[in-house]
């Protein structure tokens, strides 16, 4: 039987992913610190179900949606270079190493960009906590010299879909008469559907001479200003009330959040998979949100 792992598979990727590969005949693992599942203390574990693996998905990390004081910015940090660490001295300690690792990484890494679009080639890295996270991740996995095992990192902008993830906090804002811009409203959104992360995740397991670095963004990134108008016209709510940037300032501290998440303009464009012939089945805002709000 097929086998893939997939490592801090328990949130909102991890149960999509995880029923999609059952659906299609996988063995699916997980490794997580919640009970029932392979522990990360557990290295002999780790390593038996990497063996014979075709694919690890490293998903694990502490959420973002935190305030960034030092210990959550220490755990968001170690979080993420402790369980890359792991697994890459596991897979070296394999006979039969997965073909292919695939890690999260996150399109937080670019700059704020109002501009142009980011891209992996031309794209400006950013400075601050966020980028810095980003780089050392993805430092931490491409330092694995691996010869069994193609390495990805997957820089993936703000996933969508129905299950969860940043959908439930946009709904109620909108349901609530508060969904009107965020800030000025002029930055750049990039989102993909969690249907399309998993289909460029089967596109790069089955392309073999790629590996490297890929942006996981949907092609045609909006406004802030657009996202909001078109989560009012989508759930028929004619107004929403804006969000200055200091009335954000001041909710974010209640909620325990940062502002970063909404105020930053992430402006990426997929343009290695769309050079290598990826083809998005939700390639717009307007037939993503159709068919997560039905």
């Amino acid at each position: 039987m097929k086998k893939v792992i997939l490592a801090g598979g328990t949130g909102f990727i991890g149960d999509y992913f995880k029923n999609k590969f059952t659906k299609l005949g996988y063995e699916v693992k997980i490794i997580s610190r919640q009970p029932q599942h392979i522990s990360w203390e557990d290295a002999p574990g780790i390593i038996d179900a990497l063996e014979g693996a075709e694919l690890l998905i490293n998903l694990a990390g502490k959420s973002v949606n935190c305030r960034y004081n030092q210990k959550n910015k220490n755990e968001i940090l170690n979080s993420r270079l402790k369980t890359t660490k792991i697994l890459g001295e596991s897979i070296l300690a394999c006979q039969n190493p997965p073909k292919a690792w695939m890690n999260s990484s996150t399109a937080t890494i670019y700059r704020h960009a109002e501009d142009r679009p980011m891209t992996e080639e031309s794209g400006e890295i950013g400075s601050g906590f966020s980028v810095n996270v980003a780089k050392e991740w993805e430092k931490a996995l491409f330092a694995f010299e691996l010869p069994k095992t193609r390495i990805i990192a997957l820089r993936i902008a703000i996933v969508l879909g129905k299950e969860g993830g940043v959908m439930t906090p946009y709904r109620n804002l909108v349901k609530f008469g508060l969904g009107g811009v965020q800030g000025t409203g002029k930055q750049k959104f990039s989102w993909i559907h969690i249907e399309d992360l998993f289909q460029i995740v089967l596109f790069l397991k089955e392309r073999e001479e790629l590996n490297g670095v890929f942006n996981c963004s949907a092609p045609n990134p909006v406004s802030n200003h657009e996202l909001m108008q078109r989560l009012r016209d989508k759930m028929n709510v004619p107004f929403g009330l804006p969000s200055p940037k200091w009335l954000l300032e001041l909710g974010s501290v209640l909620i325990r959040t940062e502002t970063e998440l909404v105020l930053k303009s992430r402006w990426v464009i997929p343009e290695r998979l769309e050079r290598e012939g990826y083809k998005f089945t939700f390639d717009t805002l307007d037939n993503t949100l159709e068919e997560i709000l039905k």
